[in-house]
């Protein structure tokens, strides 16, 4: 297991927010938050790694701003880090072209998951997220069908509401509650709440005993209602995968886990300097000591 230093996987009070629906988004259905996440990751990876899995939904995740606020590590390291990360399966950028009343426009998001995922089911992902209304920055639920679910394409509010039973046995909703609360559920959505805290919201703190979950989920649907937002919601249009570097798109070329062949192959020699941490001062000082030495002259004094 990899030792993780502390200090460098607390993210920073200030740690900035990207521009509004970009950033930071959860990928569903991500395991409870543990330790020993990432202990399958080299040390370095690991520390990033629980660094972004801390942060909240919306924060920046380039890696010129991680590298400012993740101490010990420059954007050359945090850079082959989210590399490495991209490979693993815990990150993708997503391309998402969305419409409001005001008009069409692109954005990209970087989706993070604390369960390492197959570079198919990032595929799968990134085509569920086509149709979706989007707000406030959120997740959204896999396109995995729920049991007794009929065969045409299902909501977002739909999915979320047939997942309840895998947060929470007992909050297992039939097909037919699912479609009575779906309304209900997608005007959550639409007024800006996330996929998951619309699941906390109906399964925190449930009474001992719960007789007609779906009674449950109702009034709680009702009762906690988030206000309606000033922003008119955001409708994904078109999705596609983008490589982690750069704007090269899967549509450009094919894309080796979220990676293009370029940023793929590129080495950490190939990163440019100015992407580098400058050198220590200790490093600076024992440089000008060994020249002060080859030219026949003694090491300055510390004292």
């Amino acid at each position: 297991m990899a030792y993780i230093n502390s200090s460098c996987a607390l993210p920073a009070p200030a740690h900035p927010m990207a521009s509004p629906g970009y950033g930071k988004r959860p990928a569903p259905d991500q395991s409870p938050s543990r330790s020993g996440d990432f202990a399958h990751l080299p040390e370095r990876e690991a520390a990033v790694a629980v660094f972004i899995d801390r942060l909240p939904e919306g924060a920046a995740m380039d890696h010129k701003t991680l590298a400012k606020h993740i101490a010990g590590y420059g954007q050359a390291a945090i850079r082959s880090a989210l590399k490495a990360l991209t490979n693993a399966g815990h990150l993708r950028r997503i391309k998402e072209k969305v419409v409001r009343d005001d008009g069409e426009r692109w954005v990209t998001r970087t989706y993070w998951s604390r369960t390492a995922r197959s570079a198919d089911w990032w595929q799968k992902f990134c085509r569920s997220v086509r149709g979706v209304m989007l707000d406030a920055p959120g997740g959204t639920p896999d396109d995995q069908p729920a049991a007794a679910e009929p065969a045409r394409e299902r909501t977002t509010a739909y999915r979320t509401l047939a997942a309840l039973g895998r947060t929470n046995p007992r909050m297992t909703l039939s097909a037919a509650d699912c479609e009575r609360l779906e309304p209900l559920a997608a005007t959550w959505l639409t007024y800006g709440a996330s996929v998951q805290h619309l699941i906390r919201a109906l399964t925190d703190g449930l009474p001992d005993a719960i007789h007609n979950p779906a009674g449950i989920a109702k009034r709680r649907l009702e009762d906690k209602m988030p206000p309606k937002p000033a922003r008119e919601p955001e409708t994904v249009l078109h999705s596609v995968m983008i490589c982690t570097f750069c704007e090269t798109t899967e549509e450009d070329e094919p894309l080796i886990n979220g990676m293009c062949e370029a940023c793929r192959s590129e080495d950490e020699d190939d990163i440019p300097a100015k992407f580098r941490p400058g050198p220590r001062p200790a490093d600076v000082a024992a440089h000008a000591d060994a020249a002060r030495v080859a030219a026949g002259l003694p090491p300055r004094s510390r004292g």
